[in-house]
């Protein structure tokens, strides 16, 4: 799996995203661009922010057991996998804004490196190592520029 924490993955997945368009046609699901932007955007807002409620520990403890391993290993998402409640996005969403926050998303988790992760407590799933949070950030975005065919 690429390295998030490395300049050369940040590159490529800035080139990536920089080959979307506004009105780029998604290969499978419902989002549209900036939905998926916005959509990832969710998951760098769960590390980097207070912005959305923590599961409480039952959850916590359930998220654990059955969805963490499938999230932090580095087996792809197969195409129309489930996602969680507020990870879905209902409404319209500004393109060039969630684009531009994406990027900074990316370039601050290069920035902090993997030494900032090691052990981080994630938002659903308790302390991740740092190849964990690698693993959930890389392939949650590689899943969905894929579904834009980036």
């Amino acid at each position: 799996m690429e390295n998030l924490f490395t300049s050369t993955t940040t590159a490529a997945l800035t080139q990536r995203i920089n080959k979307l368009a506004p009105d780029t046609k998604q290969l499978w699901g419902k989002m549209n661009a900036a939905q998926m932007l916005a959509h990832c955007n969710v998951i760098y807002e769960m590390a980097y922010e207070d912005k959305h409620p923590k599961p409480n520990a039952f959850k916590r403890t359930i998220l654990r057991l059955l969805l963490k391993n499938t999230v932090v290993n580095e087996k792809p998402y197969k195409q129309n996998s489930a996602t969680a409640p507020q990870l879905k996005m209902k409404s319209d969403k500004d393109f060039a804004t969630e684009k531009e926050r994406l990027l900074q998303y990316i370039r601050q988790t290069e920035t902090l490196g993997a030494a900032h992760f090691e052990g981080l407590d994630s938002h659903s799933f308790g302390p991740l190592t740092s190849q964990e949070w690698n693993n959930m950030f890389y392939k949650h975005l590689d899943h969905h520029l894929n579904q834009f065919g980036v």
